[in-house]
């Protein structure tokens, strides 16, 4: 038995009322006025009732084409709106834009940026979660996201949208005036560290290095725990002990000499952040337009 389409006939009929004519609907949709009136003749059937009067010159709707039209056409407007409304976001920015944010992006990607982002596109709404337990993505419905590269996924698009980093182990004049430098990550058993505690699972994180191009990780003792990295800094600055951080967010410190680096010669490879997202999503033009405005930003900043 052939397959009946629900909506077989449908369109012709609601055409040939609209039109005024079988001819006239015939050429709004492309096909012959006999293709026209077979369609529609097959949606009587179907429905076991006539639902146009038909003369040499004229159409006029019958008992059930009135109602049928009453009942159809709100229905054939949402779907022709909501159409519509698909096509506007497959050309024109617009929507809500779901990131998923390393806690490090936050400042030194968005924060940036956004501002002028929101004013240049009023249509565009922008939903962020700060991330530390590496959610899934598409899984979690989001749009895009920005991390430190080693740990996205491989069939992820990327782009990167921050400046390269170094690991770096800091602290201020102060405290290597008194205490020393450390010379292998082995001496931080010897210094007052300050220490990071992941938000997400209270672990608390192992400092990375590398010797000879093997990775080591070192648990060092501290007198102080935080989940709070911009707090550590803040200690540290202080005199208070030494800290592993970014040279991307210590870069304050570190440039107006609040802060000194050491075990340099261990330091692992650079990293950078980069903005992430599915091949799916990538003619989105909301998503388009802000991956413009990280990459612009990111040049903005590096001239300064």
């Amino acid at each position: 038995m052939a397959r009946t389409d629900l909506f077989d006939g449908i369109s012709e009929f609601l055409t040939v009322v609209r039109r005024g004519s079988f001819r006239a609907a015939a050429r709004e949709l492309g096909v012959t006025p006999g293709a026209i009136s077979q369609a529609v003749q097959t949606l009587e059937r179907r429905i076991g009732l006539p639902l146009l009067h038909r003369t040499t010159r004229h159409i006029a709707l019958t008992e059930a084409g009135e109602r049928l039209l009453a009942d159809v056409q709100p229905a054939a407007d949402a779907i022709a709106g909501s159409l519509d409304n698909l096509t506007n976001l497959s050309t024109r920015p617009s929507g809500t834009l779901r990131l998923l944010i390393h806690h490090i992006a936050a400042r030194e990607v968005l924060t940036p940026m956004l501002p002028a982002f929101l004013l240049a596109y009023p249509d565009i709404a922008v939903d962020v979660v700060t991330d530390t337990k590496h959610r899934d993505l598409v899984g979690g419905g989001f749009d895009a996201g920005v991390r430190i590269g080693e740990f996205i996924d491989q069939d992820m698009l990327t782009v990167r949208v921050s400046p390269p980093f170094s690991w770096v182990v800091v602290g201020a004049p102060a405290y290597f005036a008194a205490h020393g430098r450390p010379e292998t990550p082995n001496d931080l058993a010897n210094h007052t560290c300050l220490r990071f505690r992941m938000p997400d699972t209270g672990d608390l994180y192992r400092w990375e290095f590398e010797r000879d191009g093997v990775a080591v990780t070192i648990d060092p003792p501290g007198q102080m725990t935080s989940d709070d990295a911009a707090l550590l800094r803040a200690m540290a600055v202080a005199g208070l002990g030494l800290t592993y951080s970014s040279s991307q967010t210590a870069r304050r410190e570190l440039s107006d000499g609040r802060l000194e680096t050491c075990l340099d010669d261990f330091a692992p490879a650079k990293d950078a952040l980069y903005l992430y997202y599915p091949k799916s999503s990538r003619l989105q033009p909301k998503l388009r337009v802000f991956v413009d405005a990280c990459l612009r930003s990111m040049r903005e900043r590096s001239r300064d």
